[in-house]
């Protein structure tokens, strides 16, 4: 039995039979891999993949809060930290009725070799809760925040593990956690980053994804000798920070951004979208899409109920560009096969994991550049950095050296995806490259460091 096959095998075997989105992220990276380990045995000498798949520690607790009732709350709280070979364990809370362990390790599992293309000092960890913060009052998700820094203070600290924001973890409820981390320790560290600006966060952190994911996207356009964004139709799924600075970002390019999506529904805008407007739906009034069409007449809003069978609305529209920045598994076979029919020459991933094996596998097979997530979306975490070294210093950076920084970090991280698809012989395969890439960096540290 090949030596991939048996990781693959013990894997399934010592893990839970719900880690099916776990399984997808560790097969996608090991079955990249084959080149590497094939040129250099010392990475099965020292059992890299068997240590690197299973995570260093889970942590799993309870959070009791009472709700404006003054009725108790349980929720499941978590905290995942996988891998620090090359740094503190960094990576962000998710607060979402779906959070679970499987697809915390997922992300973590992800946030490893996300952390390491980047260059930077970072291990890889994730954690959250199934608390949902939608329908709450402000007083309830500050009471719900300061139950789970309670517990998680124990596992954290600047030079140990340092969470940031993700889906349902914006500045608000950092900010509760963040203040109740100080009530129980006495200390202002920076262990927590996305904060508000006032007392420790960084520019452009709200707009650090978004924006990465196109300024990766506009370097990988250059090495492949194509077009770039201005003037072409681009669609963008999703409506939360990473989708809408995304087509900020775009639209600054001089692309037109036609779509964007959220739960309940899809807007097309053939004119462009208002980003404006969009931002004002979504972080003021916290409001579904629907509400776009009340201002622009001509706009077209498909509701997720009328969606073509089998595939996405967002997915049917005519692109130069595609930019999935909603959530895991989102576009399809189908969505990949409409996209490859209307001319797509670019798919770059925003969200974790948004696009299916089989999704993936089509674009490559029919030639379409395609920046997996891993990659394109890492300029969140790299400023996540950038806030650690400021608060490290008691220092602020002006919006100038952020961007700037932010900019070279995600050229510096396509430059090293396009020459290692070179290197191995997948010239094209940015999958590939950016997992042998990432997968290089930390093996090597976790060699030097021994068992």
């Amino acid at each position: 039995m090949g030596y991939l096959q048996n990781v693959k095998e013990n894997l399934q075997k010592n893990s839970s039979s719900f880690d099916q989105i776990f399984f997808q992220a560790v097969f996608e990276v090991l079955d990249s891999l084959e080149p590497i380990l094939q040129s250099d045995k010392v990475y099965e000498e020292f059992g890299v993949l068997e240590r690197l798949v299973v995570p260093d520690r889970e942590v799993k607790f309870k959070v009791s809060w009472f709700d404006d009732s003054n009725k108790v709350q349980v929720n499941t709280g978590y905290r995942i930290q996988f891998n620090n070979a090359l740094g503190p364990y960094k990576g962000g809370l998710r607060f979402h009725p779906s959070v679970n362990s499987s697809i915390l390790k997922f992300l973590g599992f992800e946030q490893i070799f996300k952390n390491s293309l980047t260059g930077l000092m970072m291990g890889g960890a994730k954690g959250g809760s199934d608390f949902d913060p939608k329908g709450k009052s402000t007083s309830e998700v500050m009471k719900f925040c300061t139950a789970y820094m309670t517990e998680l203070h124990k596992y954290i600290g600047p030079r140990v593990d340092i969470p940031a924001g993700d889906i349902g973890v914006g500045p608000r409820e950092i900010g509760f956690l963040f203040g109740e981390y100080k009530k129980i320790t006495s200390r202002y560290e920076g262990i927590i980053t996305g904060k508000p600006y006032m007392f420790g966060g960084s520019l452009l952190r709200p707009e650090a994804t978004g924006y990465g994911v196109v300024y990766f996207a506009d370097e990988l356009l250059r090495f492949e000798n194509k077009e770039p964004f201005k003037d072409k139709i681009c669609c963008v799924s999703g409506s939360g920070n990473v989708a809408i600075y995304t087509i900020e970002k775009l639209q600054s390019f001089g692309a037109i951004v036609v779509s964007c999506s959220d739960s309940k529904g899809t807007i097309y805008d053939s004119r462009g979208l208002d980003i404006n407007l969009l931002k004002d739906i979504k972080f003021h009034k916290r409001a579904s899409l629907e509400e776009y069409v009340l201002t622009h007449s001509s706009a077209i809003y498909t509701k997720v109920e009328d969606y073509p069978d089998g595939a996405h609305e967002v997915w049917t529209i005519p692109c130069y560009g595609a930019f999935p920045c909603a959530t895991q598994n989102e576009l399809n076979i189908n969505d990949a096969r409409n996209l490859i029919e209307n001319g797509c020459q670019i798919v770059v991933e925003g969200a974790n994991m948004p696009s299916t094996p089989e999704a993936i596998e089509l674009f490559l097979q029919e030639q379409i550049i395609f920046a997996p997530a891993k990659a394109a979306n890492a300029g969140g975490v790299a400023v996540s950095n950038f806030e650690m070294s400021q608060n490290a210093a008691l220092q602020r950076w002006d919006m100038d050296k952020v961007d700037e920084s932010l900019r070279t970090t995600m050229k510096s991280i396509c430059k090293r995806v396009y020459l290692t698809s070179k290197d191995y012989g997948v010239d094209g395969n940015y999958v590939d490259g950016a997992n042998i890439a990432a997968f290089k960096r930390v093996a090597e540290a976790m060699i030097a460091e021994g068992i």
